[in-house]
């Protein structure tokens, strides 16, 4: 929630930023990472809407994918249901990083104690 998007940038654009400035890389070919990446979670529907209309889920899915394009990416997420406050588990996430695993080198979850019944068994 600290490293919103770029509210005047489509996502796409947000994304590809990133191998943009991180790696060099050509804007048609960061364009085509960043749809490609968004295809693997089903939402390339996505790519030429800008923050302001997106949903929570999209949102964190949005975030998550631009955290995952840095080369060996350390994923850290801090209080997960402060960004989507809906959600009452932790499966929407899981089922999340699961289908881009391979994107990144590691993820750490942090959140409060008193939370931890969200979180099932991953907190036993």
């Amino acid at each position: 929630m600290d490293v919103p998007l770029i509210s005047n940038q489509e996502v796409w654009m947000n994304i590809s930023l990133i191998k943009q400035y991180h790696e060099n890389m050509p804007l048609d070919m960061a364009q085509q990472a960043a749809i490609t990446a968004l295809h693997r979670l089903g939402m390339e529907h996505l790519a030429y809407k800008r923050n302001p209309s997106l949903n929570d889920e999209e949102r964190f899915c949005v975030m998550l994918l631009r955290a995952v394009m840095v080369r060996e990416a350390i994923v850290i997420i801090d209080r997960p249901f402060r960004i989507i406050p809906q959600l009452n588990e932790i499966n929407f996430f899981m089922d999340t990083l699961k289908k881009i695993e391979d994107l990144y080198k590691s993820c750490h979850i942090y959140d409060y104690k008193w939370m931890s019944e969200r979180y099932g068994d991953l907190c036993q």
